[in-house]
């Protein structure tokens, strides 16, 4: 209930700045957000080739701990659940055999594999479209009653806001990348926005939205376990704050957790039993990833959060300055829960990273788009510009520098490019650059339409900078995917390796691992199948170092052993490995 005491609301806005905006567009803009970059490209370190190993193992294994328990090879993988494993893995055997139709099976299977990343996106959309509908229909976030009529309806006015939020999560820049990937994040994001959802859904609705609820919470503690359930699971219960309408539905919160503890325990039993020892590793890892606030990772997020959530975040800051006196309305409560628990437990990290930012990006879209109705129509057309100008040169970068790579103009640029992809050899797919000029003329028609019409509707500059993104991302995708695929891919040194083992690895010989990383062993497990493993006792070893280590000397090699092979990716300058054999064993 609004309180008469209450201030005011302050959106103003007519019936015509909600005109529709047609679906064909919110449906081709997803479909080309999801599409571009996913497919045909190899997986890069660390989460996504992670990700993608752990299911490979799942898969070729024929071990049901492989399913229960996430592991590269036979090394225990604990910063995650298993839940992308177990989607990825079906995936692969549905699917796998039908690419293989077309293609290696390596490829058909990372192909596969990313074939789940259609559902988290869609789940996505979908829990951040219908959430942020609900919120924007009740009474509390309406506009001002203009003295002769002209105020939207309730239901323009919720699906203004709500196609203003999913277009405000697509032009995220922080996520777009890792939407993309074969990670624990697409899913985890698709989870913390269905539990958004089945909150806002609890008012009207309590006993689908706390069936919804129990499910989504249960659902994301199997995707990325405590780091991930936790910030949701709080958030989920700080919504439900004495005073306002949730409030009443409080005791619809017990059917939650039993529903998720239910999902959780259905798994932890099993993974208990069969595992106790990749258990305990689980909750030692997650144990050590929490300590007590420290200036430096402050600062590091400083710098790092507002890039990743532009340009959302400077928006939801201004629709909490708006709202403050509707702070407690469901509308800015809710989506306000779902940011601040996050970000307050980021503080309480060791090491933060984009995982954990990514919890930020829907709470920041969805207040971001209750800020659209209270902006003066000043501050709305300045800030169209600035998407206008800002993704107009970020796309214009892009295409200089593939000009630059490709005939060596302007000089410096090229000289540069040409330093970072040293060995790359230069090539055109004409294909891919016909889409990348159809791309770049699609928002050149849009910039058009902008000067041209002069449209009264809202969502016009989320519009913008959602296409100016997609429009980037494209080109990026698209011109730059084989150069982006050379420095990132692993797929040549890995059967590189494979070709010394082939002439040196006996039947019974096993390969030990010397300071390699996740990343990297995910790498060699996915593109040689190379299983590497802790055993020193094993005659084989391979060591991952740095050329500079090399070269001064001051690598570390064991006792009787001598160096068999050296490589790297040759566009890595910081990076390099050695297998080494030891001849007296």
């Amino acid at each position: 209930m609004i309180n008469p005491q209450t201030p005011s609301t302050p959106a103003r806005l007519t019936a015509s700045a909600t005109s529709k905006l047609p679906r064909i567009v919110l449906l081709t803009t997803g479909v080309l957000y999801i599409l571009a970059g996913l497919f045909f490209r190899d997986p890069w370190k660390t989460d996504d080739v992670v990700g993608l190993a752990t299911m490979l193992s799942a898969v070729n294994s024929g071990d049901v701990t492989a399913w229960l328990l996430p592991r590269i090879g036979s090394l225990t993988y604990t910063h995650d659940g298993p839940f992308i494993t177990w989607m990825g893995a079906v995936s692969i055997q549905v699917f796998g055999p039908l690419f293989e139709l077309f293609t290696n099976p390596l490829d058909a299977a990372i192909i596969a594999s990313r074939l789940p990343n259609l559902l988290w996106f869609s789940l996505l959309c979908s829990a951040v479209w219908y959430g942020t509908y609900l919120l924007g229909r009740r009474p509390e976030p309406q506009p001002l009653a203009l003295p002769f009529g002209g105020e939207p309806p309730v239901r323009d006015y919720g699906r203004m806001i709500a196609d203003a939020a999913l277009l405000l999560i697509l032009a995220t820049v922080g996520i777009i990348w890792r939407l993309h990937e074969t990670s624990a994040v697409p899913a985890q994001l698709a989870f913390q926005a269905l539990a958004f959802y089945a909150v806002a859904r609890t008012s009207d609705r309590p006993i689908s939205g706390a069936i919804t609820l129990g499910i989504a919470l249960g659902a994301v503690f199997l995707t990325r376990g405590w780091m991930g359930a936790l910030p949701v699971i709080i958030a989920a219960a700080v919504c439900f704050r004495p005073g306002n309408d949730l409030w009443a539905r409080k005791q619809w919160l017990l059917l939650s957790l039993v529903i998720t503890t239910l999902i959780i325990l259905a798994w932890w039993v099993p993974a208990w039993w069969h595992g106790q020892y990749w258990i305990e590793q689980w909750w030692s890892w997650h144990t050590r990833q929490l300590g007590w606030p420290a200036l430096g990772n402050f600062t590091d997020m400083a710098r790092d959060v507002p890039w990743f959530l532009w340009p959302t975040w400077p928006f939801a800051l201004f629709a909490l300055w708006r709202w403050r006196a509707w702070i407690a309305a469901p509308h800015i409560w809710v989506p306000l829960a779902f940011g601040a628990v996050p970000a307050i437990m980021l503080l309480f990290l060791k090491r933060p990273s984009e995982p954990e930012f990514s919890l930020l990006a829907v709470p920041s879209a969805v207040l971001a788009a209750f800020a659209l109705p209270t902006l003066r129509r000043g501050l709305v057309n300045a800030l169209d510009w600035f998407s206008v100008m800002c993704f107009t040169l970020a796309s214009a970068t892009v295409w200089l520098g593939w000009v630059a790579q490709q005939t060596g103009w302007p000089p410096k640029i090229s000289h540069n490019i040409a330093r970072q992809t040293a060995g790359y050899d230069i090539v055109i797919s004409w294909p891919a650059v016909i889409i990348a000029v159809a791309g770049t003329i699609t928002w050149l028609l849009l910039v058009r339409w902008r000067l041209l019409t002069r449209p009264l509707a809202l969502w016009r500059g989320t519009v913008l900078s959602a296409g100016g993104l997609m429009t980037t991302w494209l080109l990026l995708v698209t011109l730059w995917m084989p150069v982006l695929d050379y420095a990132r891919s692993y797929r040549d040194v890995s059967a590189e390796l494979a070709g010394i083992l082939d002439q040196h690895q006996h039947a019974d010989d096993c390969v030990r691992a010397l300071g390699v990383g996740a990343g990297q062993r995910a790498s060699f497990s996915v593109f040689s199948g190379l299983d590497l493993t802790f055993n020193t006792k094993c005659r084989l070893i391979l060591q991952q170092t740095s050329p500079s280590e090399v070269e001064s000397g001051n690598v570390y090699t064991p006792e009787g052993a001598s160096v068999l092979w050296e490589g790297k990716r040759r566009a890595d300058r910081h990076e390099m490995f050695r297998l080494l054999i030891r001849e007296n064993e």
